[in-house]
């Protein structure tokens, strides 16, 4: 689903340093890597890159292909086009909220753009509101009358809405309770066996990552200093600086039970 060789992102112009570094990744479909680093690693600026989502100014090289299209080499309705195949999980629930519109609204806008009908719109967003555990009664609500964990499953449905190939979810948990992270967590699991669609998990969280991944890349500065297999990686890693993070864990990994 996804290819990326050698990407350089950069802030400020060609001349700036780097805020991502030569990565290559790819993903597979039904598959999730996980992208884990520290703050200002590069995680979320890669996860931006791979959208075409990244600030006006902002210089990048490399390829990125998205369901075998080089997104790079695509401008104008071609390339909003192939932008539809991925959609973002942003870490605050609200970011992908407007607050003056209903719920409803919302999840339905990645329609609107698509000009889907309104019967289909209208059976579409009760779909999936029933499909992240949320009533149909939701539609005629504001994002300020829900709990943490309704708007982030509210972002997760607006992200399916228009059936994308690959999921990049940025810190989907962070911003909540662990018993709610494990809710979220379990949603996201239950839509890709559902769904099959690729997914890239962006967190400083070892533990939820590990309940996710199938795949670990390791990010340090904007590069990839170790990638593989999850349990390889949490459990073998060769890297000093992976060996570092996972020394950070308050829960050592290998302990019985799950995020």
């Amino acid at each position: 689903m996804l290819r990326v060789r050698d990407l350089v992102v950069r802030y400020g112009g060609r001349s700036s340093v780097p805020a991502v570094t030569d990565v290559s990744l790819s993903i597979d479909a039904g598959e999730t890597l996980g992208l884990v680093g520290e703050s200002g690693s590069g995680k979320s600026t890669f996860g931006l890159a791979i959208l075409s989502l990244l600030p006006a100014g902002t210089a990048s090289s490399g390829s990125i292909e998205l369901c075998g299209r080089t997104l790079n080499s695509l401008k104008g309705s071609q390339l909003r086009h192939a932008r539809q195949l991925g959609s973002m999980v942003f870490q605050s629930s609200s970011a992908s909220l407007d607050l003056r519109r209903t719920i409803g609204w919302s999840i339905a806008e990645p329609l609107l753009v698509r000009r889907v009908p309104k019967v289909a719109r209208h059976e579409r967003v009760n779909a999936l509101l029933d499909a992240v555990g949320l009533d149909a009664s939701m539609t005629v609500r504001y994002p300020h009358e829900l709990s943490g964990g309704q708007k982030q499953r509210v972002g997760i449905a607006r992200a399916l809405a228009a059936d994308p190939a690959l999921l990049v979810c940025d810190e989907p948990t962070s911003a909540l309770d662990v018993s709610v992270q494990a809710q979220i967590v379990n949603l996201l699991l239950d839509l890709q066996d559902e769904h099959m669609f690729a997914m890239l998990f962006i967190s400083h969280d070892i533990a939820v990552v590990e309940a996710v991944a199938h795949r670990i890349a390791v990010l340090r500065d904007g590069r990839v200093v170790e990638e593989g297999v999850a349990d390889q990686v949490l459990r073998r890693a060769s890297d000093p600086y992976t060996r570092e993070l996972l020394a950070a864990v308050p829960r050592l990994l290998g302990e019985s039970g799950s995020t």
